[in-house]
């Protein structure tokens, strides 16, 4: 019998652009290679992680808190990758600015 858990923390959006379509879907990407189901909180309003269509309902600009929520085996796992790309700035690049 495999245990199931329920996991979650706090990540900061710092990518100045905030949560595009781009960085989402890397985020949909890595949520989808773990079993659990994942939420993202931002703002009161609660996504699937999983869904592109779902995250870019957040409209999460640079400095929006969210909650990373995952509840299946590999929580623990799917919260720790997915708030260390958003830490990263979902590319480790974060001093990209818009060109004028």
């Amino acid at each position: 019998m495999t245990e199931t858990c329920l996991r979650s923390r706090q990540v900061v959006i710092i990518d100045p652009l905030g949560l595009h379509l781009r960085p989402a879907a890397k985020l949909v990407v890595l949520a989808q290679s773990f079993r659990s189901e994942i939420r993202v909180i931002a703002k009161g309003i609660t996504a699937n992680a999983k869904s592109l269509l779902d995250l870019a309902t957040l409209a999460a600009e640079c400095g929006t808190t969210l909650d990373i929520v995952a509840h299946g085996a590999d929580a623990h796992e799917a919260v720790t990758a997915l708030t260390d790309l958003i830490g990263a700035g979902f590319d480790g690049s974060v001093d990209r600015g818009v060109a004028a």
